[in-house]
């Protein structure tokens, strides 16, 4: 896919089904192969190996978890024409007024047209929509983040507070 305008885009933001899934689990793989590849290179092989030997495996399920119909959380499909190409899921704390935008990903062949960008736009409207006061996300500060960093920052996201995860052997 090329890059475009977004208003060229005929894109679809759309309550997810059940039928979503397959395409999520595709969209999430691909999209943080290279954020997986990153941690076990920080972290380096030997302790990667412990630590990080599950990711893809725990964060798949993590993600059919949010489809359970208790799960407490809003999903929403990007559709490009016809293809499903990124999905944001969302939650709405009404007792606190936070809204969260939570996994989240855009196909890497579909990236850099504004998917993200309408996606967390599409979030923020449907949080500002429901009466939440703040709206929050989370990601990582490691160089493979940098560009879910950008998006956030894009769209309106600022104040921060700095984590680390920090690892040793035993």
């Amino acid at each position: 896919m090329t890059k475009q305008n977004q208003s060229d885009l005929n894109l679809n933001i759309r309550p997810a089904t059940d039928d979503d899934l397959p395409h999520w689990q595709t969209i999430r793989a691909a999209a943080f192969a290279p954020v997986f590849a990153s941690f076990r290179e920080l972290l380096g092989a030997e302790i990667a190996a412990i630590t990080q030997t599950n990711d893809d495996a725990d964060q798949a399920a993590y993600l059919a978890s949010l489809f359970a119909p208790d799960a407490g959380w809003e999903l929403y499909t990007a559709v490009l024409d016809t293809q499903i190409v990124g999905f944001v899921s969302v939650q709405l704390n009404t007792e606190t007024a936070v809204g969260e935008i939570g996994l989240n990903a855009v196909h890497p062949a579909a990236a850099g047209q504004g998917i993200g960008t309408a996606l967390y736009q599409f979030a923020l409207d449907r949080m500002q929509a429901a009466g939440m006061r703040v709206a929050t996300v989370g990601t990582g500060g490691d160089p493979s983040h940098a560009p879910a960093r950008r998006a956030y920052e894009k769209a309106g996201f600022s104040a921060q507070i700095p984590s680390v995860y920090m690892y040793r052997l035993l």
